[in-house]
């Protein structure tokens, strides 16, 4: 469990919970979930001295849920934020190579490694408590960042230190949606990998519970994400109904909060959107391998077609001249066979040309 308290410009780690709340600015609880169930009598009576009221049990509960859904949840002294993060897992980084390499065992490995774990967030106005998975990098990514920039002086001269709790939970939320970059380039590469293979005519496409894995995979990043623009959603419309302040730099702060709280909503917004195209990509990619199928299955039939007819008058030809008869055209000339050849080359060459010249035996695609 880690600590920090926030004062102006001013960062630092506390040693622990410290017995009384500071004079000024607020404070950071940061914990993995299992730290926090196991010290959550201890951070209870921390935040009783700090605000005069502890987590209800039911909410401890949701903190404490590795499989809650993204919700929003508040009381008249804090409110409660559970946002599932999407992250690719450990051991994704090196799958693919390049946009276009990859095998389905790499591909069935990208969908077994997206991470949707599920971090909490309880808002007091001067104390954030975030619960984090064992594994998850938010809270060391935000604890190095924010201790650079009070160390000096930013060089894009436009970040500065979070002024309230709520904003550095807006800022974490922020930070976990950004982070779907990188799921979603291994997402597209896996995917693409996936629709090569789907059309390329020699290859013969048969893993397809892979397929429905991956359709799988989009549905429920798609069910996540509509569940995180629900609680941001929710979020906003409690930080409407947050009474008015009297003071400009209150009123200022608040204004902040709901254009950081739009910001947020509008990246789900296009998280989500991605997630869609993907999953109509995969969709289109499984119409258009049929219909490549169906396209090569016609040319079959239309070849097996065109021989058939262009032997058919041979057979009768040939028919015709086998009959058991005394006289016949050409059977007791020394010369038959040759005319009978002839005559049967004239009806092929003759029915190529014709088929040619209609295109029923042209594979090459049209102009």
């Amino acid at each position: 469990m880690r600590v920090f308290h926030f004062v102006g410009d001013q960062f630092r780690e506390l040693d622990g919970l410290p017995e009384a709340m500071p004079e000024q600015g607020f404070l950071w609880v940061g914990s993995a979930r299992r730290e926090f169930e196991v010290q959550a009598a201890e951070v209870q009576a921390a935040l009783q001295r700090w605000t005069g009221g502890q987590l209800v049990d039911l909410h401890v509960s949701d903190l404490l849920n590795n499989q809650l859904p993204s919700h929003f949840d508040y009381t008249s002294w804090y409110d409660v934020m559970v946002f599932r993060r999407l992250a690719a897992g450990a051991g994704t980084a090196g799958l693919f190579v390049d946009d276009s390499r990859g095998t389905l065992a790499s591909a069935r490995k990208a969908l077994q490694g997206i991470d949707t774990s599920p971090v909490g967030f309880a808002v007091f106005d001067r104390v954030l408590v975030t619960v984090h998975p064992a594994d998850c990098a938010v809270r060391e990514y935000f604890a190095a960042r924010l201790g650079a920039m009070s160390a000096g002086p930013d060089t894009r001269g436009s970040a500065r230190l979070p002024a309230s709790s709520a904003d550095l939970m807006l800022r974490m939320v922020n930070h976990m949606v950004d982070s779907y970059l990188d799921l979603r380039r291994l997402l597209t590469r896996q995917l693409g990998y996936l629709q090569q293979e789907l059309l390329d005519p020699r290859s013969r496409f048969n893993d397809w519970a892979m397929l429905l894995e991956s359709r799988n995979a989009l549905h429920m990043l798609e069910d996540t994400c509509e569940d995180q623009r629900s609680a941001v959603q929710e979020w906003i419309d409690a930080l409407d109904e947050w009474p008015d302040e009297g003071q400009p730099d209150k009123r200022r702060e608040r204004e902040l909060l709901r254009v950081r709280s739009r910001d947020v909503l509008e990246h789900i917004e296009r998280v989500l959107g991605h997630v869609r195209r993907l999953e109509q990509s995969a969709e289109t990619a499984v119409q258009m391998h049929f219909s490549a199928l169906g396209h090569r299955t016609n040319d079959i039939m239309r070849t097996l077609t065109a021989l058939t007819a262009i032997f058919l008058p041979l057979n009768l030809i040939t028919g015709f001249f086998g009959m058991n008869f005394e006289f016949l055209p050409l059977i007791h000339d020394s010369s038959g066979v040759w005319v009978a050849i002839l005559l049967m080359a004239v009806v092929v060459v003759g029915f190529v040309l014709m088929f040619r010249r209609n295109r029923y035996l042209d594979t090459r695609q049209g102009d």
